[in-house]
């Protein structure tokens, strides 16, 4: 995700109404971050504490995977027939991306009647955008019926919006690498420790692999708050079998087929919903339905293939144009194990970064894979680098775009259009994947 949660302002957020509410909101609080929990807590009081009138909970941490993660859980829960609210960010094109209530994306009048009615009854007080809007989005799922809600943490964990929820049903801790430093701290064990404070008493905390630094103090949180932990490797485990995976935990055996996401990586974070699932045990999961699940699962910005759309019409017929928004040094190594795989044709980079961004340690294990690179900024994206940086953390191996359009455009053009079929891979950026999904004509569901 990228470097807030928050709204930043002039992005599209929304249609009508409840775009222009959210840019009134931002003139509540000076920062669009600023990690607390004591706003959220006082405005929710305001509006009758529906933090406390949820559906049972997965809450899901993370530096890298969360998002997949929790696509994964929604999936499974609703192959089994449960209706299911999700809240995710950032968005990429609409805000309404965010709120998925028993299923479907929050309808325009909905959502601004009640960023309304927030807006009225916090009364004015301090309170940042992602906090407001965390409650506009509690609020709602309180009202809503549903069978289970799937929680993903805007950044970090501890003082983040969404850990105002009492007592989850299970919470969840994807990879954890370097990002958001300035926010969370400039160690894996500083970062471990900001996820690790969604560990509630009593509920079981499920992690997959993490380094040897972020375990330890994982461990020794959950230990302290009472948090019954479950590891990868130790507690369950996943593995490659034939065309599918096998999961393994203390309950027994699932065969699984590969997920629908892309990557090798979406094993780990498949696994690590139903492991999340499996700790909770609600009556309606089968092994049916999680394999079922890991077959239906989208999100989009993650190895998303771009089959039709204006950006893809640029492109040969027998070309492929992917899709992905990873941005930081972990997100760069899962998606270079991908890439590994990509090498029956050609492989053309277009790498956009927001200036926060770690870029040369994101660029360095993808630069052998590529026969070609090209540093890319679009318009609307936010707080982006420019080409020429981009080409500067490349090490110089980046030619300027300076669009997407233009790349492709000099890509086609240049002898790579009169070679064999390739792929296109744009990535660097969840900011610049809203762009491009925009730019193409596709909007997420």
């Amino acid at each position: 995700m990228p470097a807030g949660p928050g709204l930043p302002a002039g992005l599209p957020v929304g249609d009508g109404r409840s775009e222009a509410i959210i840019d009134r909101l931002h003139a509540l609080h000076p920062k669009l971050i600023d990690l607390s929990l004591d706003r959220l807590q006082r405005c929710l009081d305001a509006i009758g504490n529906p933090e406390r009138q949820l559906p049972p909970v997965v809450h899901v941490a993370g530096t890298n995977g969360k998002g997949s993660t929790c696509a994964f859980t929604r999936a499974v829960a609703e192959a089994a027939g449960q209706r299911v609210h999700v809240y995710s960010s950032p968005h990429l094109v609409r805000f309404h991306e965010r709120i998925r209530l028993a299923g479907q994306l929050v309808e325009e009048s909905v959502l601004a009647d009640t960023l309304e009615e927030v807006e009225r009854r916090n009364g004015g007080q301090p309170i940042t955008v992602f906090e407001i809007t965390t409650a506009v989005a509690i609020l709602l799922f309180s009202r809503v019926p549903a069978d289970l809600l799937v929680l993903e943490v805007g950044l970090g964990g501890r003082f983040d919006a969404t850990n105002v929820v009492p007592r989850p049903a299970a919470t969840a801790i994807a990879a954890v690498s370097m990002d958001h430093m300035d926010f969370l701290g400039d160690t894996i064990a500083a970062i471990a420790r900001e996820k690790a404070g969604i560990a509630k008493p009593g509920v079981p905390l499920v992690t997959g692999r993490q380094p040897p630094e972020a375990m330890a103090v994982i461990e020794a949180t959950a230990a302290e708050v009472g948090a019954p932990l479950l590891r990868r490797d130790r507690d369950w485990w996943v593995e490659e079998r034939g065309d599918g995976l096998l999961y393994r935990d203390a309950r027994g055996s699932v065969a699984l087929p590969r997920p629908a996401l892309p990557g090798p990586h979406q094993a780990d974070n498949a696994a690590l919903a139903l492991a999340a699932l499996r700790a909770w045990n609600p009556p309606w999961l089968t092994d049916a339905a999680a394999a079922e699940g890991l077959r239906r699962a989208r999100w989009p910005a993650r190895l998303q293939q771009l089959d039709s759309g204006a950006l893809r019409a640029m492109l040969p017929p027998d070309w492929e144009l992917w899709l992905d928004g990873g941005h930081n040094p972990g997100a760069g190594e899962v998606l270079a194990q991908h890439l590994r795989g990509w090498n029956d044709r050609p492989l053309h980079l277009l790498v956009g970064m927001k200036r926060s961004k770690a870029a040369a340690e994101f660029l360095h294990p993808l630069l052998p894979h590529a026969a070609s690179l090209w540093a890319v900024a679009e318009p609307g994206q936010h707080l982006a680098m420019t080409p020429e940086e981009v080409v500067e953390a490349s090490g110089g191996a980046a030619r300027i775009g300076p669009r997407v359009e233009d790349a492709l455009r000099e890509i086609i053009g240049g002898a790579a259009g009169n070679g064999p079929a390739a792929r296109v891979l744009i990535c660097g950026s969840l900011y610049l994947a809203g762009e491009v999904l925009k730019r193409n004509g596709t909007l997420p569901d």
